[in-house]
């Protein structure tokens, strides 16, 4: 396995990767991702979503997006999201499209491989000094943005009253694996530096993320630990891409969901990963990897979604490695839903028991 010694985070790369050399499992998990679909995989298991959940689903078919995996990526980044759907639905209810009032939001950039990297400082009103979340949104490391995945961060802001860094990343396949985990641990390291001018105390600085995002959290804490940098106080993990088997029991399941389904996390991977080999490292194949002496998380994961079993699964291999974890799964609700809190109750609940999370482990018990 190669490793990009040549950056800024190369001894954190290779102390994860060195966690997955000779492992002997590289042919099984290879197999098991290109394993075609037998007879017993019918779409006709999948869970049916609640109404409000199908609701916004609707809406998303009617925007009509093409199908991801037979467009390149500048086309699949132009595609209809479920944001989109979002407001959608609310113009249809005659309810107001107009995102979540914070304090103040600042958009920037920063340095990270050679490359301007933007972020979003949502900042709550008040005097501070806040605790900081770094958060990383989703896209499969290839597609979205900081406007994809606005709601997000200004629930977690204002809930958690804490200052919330998003972090977009270089993408895939202009930027291979492990571009986007590089750029993430860059924000984490520029927000502990940085804190005091953003209004927000250095020593809680927790980190969350969603779908791909959830994975460059975790993947951000190991780096952490492994580069002897500061600990994330705090890990929040919606729904993450926690491996690279695509034939877990909630891919077969879900296998022709939506939003997400199997060819979509095919082709992120084939996007994102410079070889199969890459699926071996830690930082992907998180359910495998040293997870020892992180901090402690909250797991969300939906019912209807292909990352369900691996989110499950890291969330039990967390808690095992010592971890105290916070693990739930939305029945009736699919992949995205998370920031869906102004249509989708089953978000607003996330949404609280991710802040409460959070606010343990800022030390904030109130």
């Amino acid at each position: 396995m190669i490793f990009p010694k040549h950056t800024e985070f190369g001894t954190a790369l290779l102390l994860l990767g060195s966690a997955a050399c000779g492992s002997g499992r590289g042919d099984t998990i290879e197999a098991r991702a290109a394993a075609p679909l037998d007879s017993t995989d019918a779409s006709s298991t999948m869970a049916a979503p609640d109404p409000q959940m199908q609701a916004v689903l609707a809406q998303l078919a009617a925007l009509d997006p093409k199908s991801i995996p037979q467009l390149s990526a500048p086309e699949a980044r132009k595609q209809p999201t479920p944001a989109d759907a979002v407001k959608a639905l609310l113009k249809k209810q005659g309810k107001s499209t107009m995102p979540e009032r914070v304090g103040s939001v600042v958009n920037r950039t920063i340095p990270s491989g050679g490359a301007s990297v933007p972020i979003r400082i949502y900042t709550p009103a008040g005097i501070g000094p806040f605790p900081v979340v770094v958060y990383y949104h989703g896209g499969g490391w290839v597609i979205a943005d900081l406007d994809t995945y606005d709601a997000s961060p200004r629930a977690l802001s204002t809930l958690a009253n804490a200052v919330v860094v998003s972090s977009h990343y270089r993408q895939a396949p202009e930027h291979k694996f492990p571009a986007a985990h590089e750029d993430a641990f860059a924000a984490y390291r520029w927000v502990l530096a940085n804190a005091r001018s953003l209004k927000g105390d250095s020593t809680k600085v927790a980190v969350a993320g969603e779908s791909a995002g959830g994975n460059l959290a975790a993947a951000v804490s190991m780096m952490a630990r492994d580069s002897g940098a500061q600990l994330p106080v705090y890990q929040v993990l919606v729904y993450p891409i926690a491996g690279f088997d695509t034939n877990t029991p909630s891919y077969r399941e879900n296998a022709t969901a939506k939003p997400l389904d199997r060819s979509m996390m095919q082709w992120f991977f084939r996007q994102y990963l410079r070889t199969p080999e890459d699926g071996k490292n830690p930082m992907i194949d998180l359910v495998h990897a040293d997870l020892k002496g992180l901090p402690p998380a909250t797991v969300i994961t939906a019912e209807i979604d292909p990352l369900r079993s691996e989110g499950k699964q890291l969330a039990d291999a967390m808690r095992n490695a010592g971890a105290d974890v916070d693990y739930r799964n939305y029945e009736g609700s699919a992949h995205e839903f998370f920031g869906m809190g102004a249509v989708l109750d089953d978000a607003k609940a996330a949404q609280q028991q991710a802040a409460a999370g959070l606010k343990k482990g800022f030390g904030l018990n109130r």
